[in-house]
């Protein structure tokens, strides 16, 4: 027998055992238009850091904010940074969009730009759906009102929040005016996250002023379990954690609420 022979018969043994991909001809149009998970989003990790994620009947769109919160001036090139002109608008397309169900945020950031951070945090913290965040490696400065402002936190146990000052670069005028205004910025800072968690704003402004803990700044840094036993954070978990979390907060507000029954006090006060 010939080798030719030999190798169409293998070809088409190798056939016969072969298993036809089911979906293979379907139309990938088709798949598209049917869910809103497109190849368009899962772009989206690349340019804005966010992807959509489906799990049965409920959609979750998935933000992480990293680095350096950019603000009004763009930073070196070198430095991996979150731009709030990105983020905000994202926000409030995943606050319009009705086939998004909630918002889970993985942050590991160093702080950065006090306004911008704390435009990002007031847009979260105004939404409606059911927001999820979780600290992941650190959630430091500016961070820390961006982890509170959602609906319920979590925080990885190896992970930290370093709190501190209000601080600033470059040049700055020795007057009292220049200190008045980082007291007021600062005051900002501290009445937001007294606001979106439970610790109070005389606890939170020790922990800014401790001078016994880092050596070139004063402040505090709190691990895992201690920022949640200092009220800033709801609860230590994982990515697993925060994901149950926020699916159960979806499913609470998918449930039917029961209308209020109307009080009968004032008619049966009528007929007496």
């Amino acid at each position: 027998m010939s080798q030719k022979s030999k190798s169409s018969k293998s070809d088409k043994k190798n056939r016969d055992n072969f298993v036809k991909n089911p979906n293979s001809d379907d139309n990938p149009q088709k798949l598209e238009n049917d869910s809103p998970i497109s190849e368009e989003h899962t772009d989206q990790i690349g340019e804005t850091g966010s992807v959509l994620t489906s799990h049965k009947d409920s959609i979750i769109h998935c933000l992480t904010i990293i680095g350096q919160i950019e603000g009004h001036y763009i930073l070196p090139q070198q430095n991996k940074t979150t731009k709030y002109e990105h983020v905000i608008p994202l926000l409030v397309s995943i606050e319009e969009d009705e086939r998004i169900d909630g918002l889970l945020i993985l942050l590991n950031t160093v702080g950065g730009d006090v306004e911008a951070g704390l435009a990002i945090a007031e847009v979260i913290s105004g939404m409606k759906k059911p927001t999820v965040s979780i600290v992941l490696g650190g959630g430091h400065s500016i961070g820390i009102p961006l982890a509170v402002a959602a609906k319920k936190s979590f925080i990885a146990k190896s992970a930290s929040m370093t709190v501190h000052p209000v601080r600033t670069t470059g040049l700055t005028l020795g007057v009292p005016q220049t200190f008045e205004y980082f007291q007021r910025m600062q005051d900002r800072i501290t009445t937001f996250v007294a606001e979106n968690s439970d610790i109070t704003k005389e606890r939170y402004d020790e922990l800014v002023l401790n001078t016994g803990e880092l050596v070139m700044d004063i402040g505090t840094i709190l691990e895992g379990e201690e920022a949640v036993e200092e009220g800033l954070i709801d609860s230590v978990g994982t990515v697993s954690d925060a994901i149950d979390a926020l699916y159960d907060m979806i499913k609470e507000s998918k449930e039917p609420k029961e209308p209020k029954k109307k009080s009968r006090t004032k008619s049966s006060k009528a007929k007496q």
